[in-house]
């Protein structure tokens, strides 16, 4: 996580001020709960909330921390120092670390999913307006990277809405499923802790209680919100490579905004490199590195060990922010990515009508031809195309074997582009309704 690729909202759930604040905030809750069931006295629950708006010194916590070797007592002894050692003699009763620390990590990675759905919402709205703009931009479709048939730029950009709308609903599950608080005690059997402050504090912090949480919340959960988030890195990369691809000298179709006072190379004055979508090729790769550990947390030993932690304090962060810079970045890069019609004609006729092969194959057949016999007639002529430059449509309409067949009145109308993009107003309801 490096400020470069960080925006300051999702950087700051993770900061260590917010960390404590969280951390303080489950304490007194429990301190309310504790009290509520007459475990504690009233006053020593009020007497924590004195340092509601207490700013925590991270620096005293961590001279602290250096002595006791334990994050949360070095906490719970700096709270002791704003609040009184005999007022904070009931903060943490019959808790163990764990519950601070879990609770308090799904409280981060759930506000983190919120900026995370947010940002797909945004992209969504790019991707659809484009999608709207462009329905009947015709640009030929690809498979293998080799010339296929007439597809419309509106499509490309509906299957990546599509996409990330599947991204939007996994992420919403995530979330949910994220959304869960401990404060259940050491191995979790609520020996020394009472089961309703668990739900006390959940409530106050927007959790839901974990059903049976040994002594740590379990890891699937964490498991399958970072695969997420691996998923949607995976969307975001597939739309920058199709841009990337697009943007090739050779291709043109379409090209990352290029502003006044940019420079593409240092050394070559007339470069205009896709360098966004080439770092969020990058990007996307660094949210997928989450993915394995995250699985590999998934086993503990017993009850709980800390195996899991140091993995979590890492990919926690980096992950979730790289992730929000990169779907904000995406967003921009589709706002203000510049089509080229005419360069996608004029890829699309490059071969002079050859797109159209499968048209001509498919009418041959429905006119008695059996498939094989159609295939090498339209391929044959296909070839010529490939190896001599030729007009496919000249070189079928000069073919005997296919007149045979064919009208040159019906060889004509396969050549029409409108057949082509006939359905694309039922793909459009599919993907965004009526």
């Amino acid at each position: 996580m490096i400020l470069r690729y960080s925006r300051p909202e999702m950087v700051n759930i993770w900061s260590a001020a917010t960390k404590f604040r969280i951390w303080y905030e489950i304490e007194a809750h429990a301190c309310d709960a504790m009290a509520d069931l007459g475990v504690i006295p009233r006053e020593n629950a009020e007497a924590v909330w004195k340092a509601k708006d207490v700013e925590f010194d991270v620096a005293r916590i961590d001279e602290i921390e250096a002595v006791t070797k334990h994050d949360v007592i070095a906490f719970l002894t700096h709270l002791a120092e704003h609040i009184g050692s005999d007022e904070a003699r009931f903060v943490h009763q019959g808790m163990t670390s764990s519950d601070v620390l879990d609770t308090c990590f799904n409280v981060q990675l759930t506000r983190a999913a919120d900026i995370l759905i947010a940002d797909v919402e945004a992209l969504l709205a790019a991707l659809k307006r484009r999608a709207l703009e462009h329905k009947d931009t015709v640009r030929i479709g690809r498979s293998h990277g080799i010339h296929a048939e007439p597809t419309t730029m509106g499509l490309t950009f509906a299957r990546f809405y599509a996409e990330m709308d599947r991204n939007l609903a996994r992420l919403r599950v995530a979330r949910d499923e994220i959304a869960t608080g401990a404060i259940s005690g050491a191995v979790g059997t609520f020996a020394n802790i009472d089961p309703a402050i668990e739900e006390h504090v959940c409530e106050k912090l927007g959790l839901k209680p974990e059903p049976i949480s040994t002594q740590v919340i379990p890891r699937d959960r964490h498991a399958a919100f970072f695969a997420c988030l691996g998923v949607v890195g995976s969307s975001i990369e597939n739309i920058a490579t199709e841009i990337r691809h697009m943007q090739r000298t050779e291709v043109l179709e379409a090209e990352e905004f290029f502003s006044a006072g940019q420079k593409g190379s240092s050394a070559m004055p007339h470069k205009r490199n896709p360098v966004l979508t080439e770092n969020l090729t990058g990007l996307a790769r660094l949210c997928r590195m989450s993915v394995v550990p995250a699985m590999e947390n998934v086993a503990l030993w017993h009850e709980r060990d800390i195996s899991h932690s140091s993995v979590e304090r890492n990919i926690g962060p980096d992950t979730t922010v790289t992730l929000d810079f990169a779907l904000s970045r995406l967003t921009g890069v589709i706002d203000k990515l510049v089509i080229y019609p005419d360069n996608m004609l004029a890829n699309m006729n490059k071969f002079r009508g050859l797109v159209m092969s499968q048209r001509v194959l498919l009418a041959l057949t429905q006119a008695g031809v059996s498939r094989e016999d159609s295939y090498k007639l339209v391929q044959r002529n296909a070839m010529k195309v490939w190896e001599e430059g030729k007009d496919f449509k000249t070189e079928l309409l000069a073919d005997e074997d296919v007149l045979k067949s064919l009208s040159p009145e019906e060889i004509e109308e396969k050549f029409d582009l409108g057949y082509h993009t006939k359905h694309v107003d039922t793909i459009f309801k599919r993907v965004f309704g009526d």
